[in-house]
């Protein structure tokens, strides 16, 4: 039988406790006598919150998503809330996804609000993330909940908070609302509903949300070029079909194809291993379904609408896949084309986006004469600036995971408007015969030609955390001095918030909060950058390569280059 530590031992002897039901006690009293390793996986930690809020795997135990879990972190925000504004009734507004038990998870932390005397807004049944975020200032709530594990496989659900401004939680709030959570008994988790404070909301918001999406996703195309533009999308089983199709309809697209067999929101995604837009695999069935019809471009979404994948046509006519930092690139684009030809840029805007993100972004800003914001992983960061910086106006912003995020009206990744301005782009560039795809590359030739490849190790339970912990502490202690024959020349640790000038020594500050990234650059201007996932048991390494792109004929034969060079990278570092 394997020990189990008696730390861990002393955790799940509470939950052995009146406070928690029968079943919970039952589960894991079998647990010890049957399964005494997944006992200790789920009780070995407290779910963290991450870049992404909290999300872990659902099932009993404190490093596990539950109604006790969730019930102990609404039960500290409402504390919290109470403690911030001890003259109002505070009001939140609670939105959540296509997964398993994502409805009654949604309702324990309307009830828990409630019975603090909170007031609640609980929308009726699934929606898009973005629209929860919207929803936060709309309603004039003091926060919001979504219940959603982005694109995790089915086993997981999540827990993400937003406060006022509606972005997700950022210092000093963050760490308040924890430090409040770390106090709570789970015997003084109050569960019981006061179901005079929970309001039920849908199609009043919806419309409103949808309308505003229309708004910030049109750049200018005529309606002759949304007549000319086959699409195909998919929700991938999740919530965008409930906002995506209507927000493409409203802004006069007609020739839409939606995948059928992954329409119905369903959180087993059974038509795909992995719901995740930037795995190719999860965009399959809509390349299919786009050959069949002929379509211009592809977009997937994943579960809670936030991130999309975009397939357009290259310049052989066949869809190809583009990756989060080259959609990230057309969008901006586009924005600042329409900014500019608006007469809107004056001096006092910015564009922004995250350290391991294409850094293109900085040439494109510096040439339309914008502020360029670079910021930590998270969109959380991103909405943190238009709070920070209300002297000037926000145009949009991105990061390489497939996030986007189109003027200040939502303060998240929103694949709502994104979708739409995927399809303007298309639309426009098609009707003045060019494409997305040679737009893109056009920019290519103007900026340079910036190429990114991203490799994640998964590393799950207590032994893989550990061994990611490691992989950093090596990563620091021994640094590399050459990567694929090019001198190291600087490296940033934004852990110990010092930049460090490889050649002479000198070391200057990182001014953005700390986080556990590492970046290396190198002589000849490739980056890499390793990074720990803030929501998921993996590490990251991000390889960016650039080189000029003389002319658009030359593009195959310098990607060619580029991508060798990538892969050089990354067989030099022993990961592939």
């Amino acid at each position: 039988m394997i020990h189990i530590e008696p730390k861990i031992l002393e955790r799940i002897n509470t939950w052995l406790t009146p406070a928690f039901d029968t079943e919970t006690q039952n589960t894991i009293k079998d647990s010890i006598a049957h399964n005494p390793k997944d006992i200790q996986e789920s009780f070995y930690k407290d779910l963290e919150f991450g870049t992404g809020g909290m999300r872990g795997i659902m099932g009993v135990g404190t490093n596990r998503i539950n109604k006790y879990t969730l019930g102990k972190s609404t039960q500290g925000l409402s504390d919290y809330l109470h403690k911030q504004f001890p003259n109002e009734t505070p009001k939140a507004v609670i939105a959540y996804d296509c997964r398993h038990n994502s409805k009654s998870l949604a309702k324990v932390v309307a009830d828990v609000f409630s019975a603090n005397g909170i007031e609640v807004y609980l929308f009726e049944d699934l929606r898009p993330t973005p629209e929860l975020s919207f929803a936060v200032k709309h309603l004039n709530c003091h926060c919001g909940i979504v219940l959603t594990a982005s694109h995790n496989p089915p086993e997981y659900n999540g827990y993400k908070v937003y406060w006022q401004d509606g972005g997700q939680l950022v210092p000093p709030h963050d760490n308040g609302v924890i430090d409040q959570i770390n106090t709570v008994d789970y015997a003084n988790i109050k569960f019981e509903a006061n179901d005079s404070l929970i309001h039920f909301i849908g199609e009043e918001v919806d419309n409103v949300f949808i309308d505003a999406s229309v708004k910030n996703g049109s750049v200018g195309a005529t309606q002759a070029a949304k007549d000319d533009l086959t699409i195909v999308f998919t929700s991938l089983h999740g919530t965008s079909i409930t906002a995506v199709p209507e927000t493409l309809k409203r802004a006069g697209y007609k020739n839409v194809h939606i995948v059928k067999e992954q329409e119905v929101p369903n959180g087993d995604f059974p038509t795909v291993k992995s719901p995740n837009p930037e795995e190719p695999a999860a965009l399959k069935m809509a390349l299919e379904l786009a050959e069949k019809v002929n379509a211009d471009i592809v977009i997937g979404t994943d579960p809670d609408c936030d991130r999309l994948g975009v397939a357009v046509r290259n310049s052989d006519n066949e869809l190809q896949l583009l990756n989060g930092n080259q959609t990230m690139l057309m969008m901006t684009d586009f924005l600042l084309k329409q900014w500019k030809a608006e007469g809107k840029i004056k001096g006092k805007e910015f564009i922004a986006s995250t350290i391991v993100s294409t850094p293109i972004l900085s040439k494109l800003a510096e040439a339309y004469q914008v502020d360029s914001k670079i910021v930590l992983t998270g969109f959380k960061w991103i909405a943190k600036l238009i709070h920070d910086f209300p002297e000037l106006d926000f145009i949009g912003g991105g990061e390489e995971s497939f996030g986007f995020m189109v003027g200040d009206f939502v303060r998240d990744k929103d694949a709502v408007t994104s979708t739409l301005l995927a399809c303007e782009i298309a639309a426009i560039s098609k009707s003045k015969g060019s494409s997305f795809f040679n737009e893109l590359i056009n920019l290519y030739v103007e900026h340079d030609f910036y190429k990114e490849k991203l490799v994640s190790l998964t590393k799950k339970g207590i032994e893989g955390a550990e061994e990611i912990k490691q992989m950093m502490v090596d990563a620091r202690e021994n640094p590399l001095k050459i990567i694929n024959g090019s001198k190291v020349v600087k490296i940033e640790d934004y852990d110990l918030s010092i930049a460090k000038n490889m050649l002479t020594g000198e070391e200057s500050a990182i001014t953005v909060p700390k986080s556990n990234v590492l970046i290396y650059y190198t002589e000849d201007g490739s980056q890499v950058a390793l990074r720990p996932s803030g929501t998921e048991p993996k590490i990251k390494f991000y390889v960016s390569v650039n080189t000029a792109l003389n002319t658009v004929n030359d593009f195959k034969s310098t990607e060619a280059q580029l991508d060798a060079k990538a892969e050089a990278i990354l067989k030099d570092m022993n990961l592939i």
